[in-house]
């Protein structure tokens, strides 16, 4: 089965709203930047095991998605690019990947996506559902707009076998699950290629922690929310902390308890009962609090509270004293 639109043979001032319809139907919901100038384009689907690969090929574009498969995970899909002419940046969850031509990258189409080119390009793109992703791999954490390079070795491989699935496909049939099967194990193999997540590590534990000292107030922070917002699995969010010689539940109460420290220091804040500054970071058992408190600081919170009161008023009259012999 193979599906084709092209905008040759149109009036050129319908090309541009054609484009747009059509790759709607595939891509969903998404915003195009096209050129003011005369646009070309044309898009091929063809079907390999029950797989759709779509061909793009377009005068220079660029396109926003935002996607409606998070609200039903079971759509949710993982999208190989496979870049066969021109120049292209994708940019997904804080990574930036630019592909030459050859060059492979991963997408999870459950999460905006955005892709830019100032030239003619063309590219392929394969919709693998999630789960059969995960289970091809044998990952959960799959490594999204990282570039794999086609320019030699298993990455050349990978470049020139997706570009037969797709050449091949109405002549396939029952082979296409032995083709895709080859496909597969060579894309594991190009997954370890790209670039380490080790290299990532700093900067993914440093949005990890912005995103903790952002939500500390409420009570329900998780793990589940965590992960999603930093695109890994809660397993490798576990496995991070671990690797530091913590863990994700210490690391969220030390920060609730540090911001706790600050408000119960804070003149400006002795409206506020211990009670009341425990809960606005997210704590919700005032004995708790107090016993985690004592833990961490080595006082409760109402001596330290106390103390803090009488060294600050000790402060202002000792400086009051030395204003005084100034003058």
């Amino acid at each position: 089965m193979s599906h084709l639109f092209s905008t040759e043979m149109l009036p050129a001032s319908d090309r541009i709203d054609a484009w747009q319809w059509n790759a709607q139907q595939i891509c969903g919901d998404c915003r195009f930047q096209l050129p003011k100038a005369s646009f070309n384009g044309a898009i091929e689907i063809r079907l390999v095991g029950g797989l759709r690969m779509t061909r793009f090929s377009s005068s220079p574009l660029s396109f926003w998605k935002w996607p409606s498969e998070t609200a039903n995970p079971d759509n949710r899909s993982c999208i190989v690019i496979t870049q066969l002419a021109g120049n292209r940046r994708y940019v997904q969850n804080g990574h930036d990947v630019l592909l030459n031509p050859g060059d492979t990258t991963l997408i999870d189409s459950g999460r905006p996506w955005s892709s830019i080119c100032g030239t003619e390009c063309a590219r392929l793109y394969l919709r693998v559902p999630r789960w059969m992703m995960e289970s091809r791999l044998r990952l959960r954490d799959i490594p999204i707009a990282q570039r794999i390079s086609g320019a030699g070795g298993v990455g050349a491989m990978l470049s020139r076998l997706s570009q037969s699935l797709y050449e091949e496909a109405e002549r396939l049939k029952e082979e296409a699950t032995t083709a895709l099967d080859a496909y597969f194990q060579i894309l594991a193999a190009c997954i370890g290629r790209t670039e380490p997540c080790e290299r990532r590590g700093p900067e993914l534990r440093s949005r990890i922690q912005r995103f903790i000292d952002e939500h500390l107030a409420d009570p329900g922070l998780g793990s589940a929310e965590i992960a999603a917002a930093a695109d890994i699995s809660v397993r490798h969010l576990h496995r991070l902390f671990a690797n530091a010689g913590s863990t994700l539940g210490d690391c969220i109460r030390a920060r609730r308890l540090e911001q706790c420290r600050n408000d119960l220091s804070d003149s400006r804040l002795t409206n506020k009962t211990i009670t009341e500054i425990a809960f606005l970071w997210g704590f919700s058992d005032s004995a708790h609090f107090s016993r985690s408190f004592r833990r961490h600081f080595g006082t409760c919170p109402r001596t330290f509270r106390a103390q803090t009161v009488v060294k600050k008023r000790n402060y202002d009259r000792d400086r009051k004293a030395t204003d005084f012999l100034r003058i």
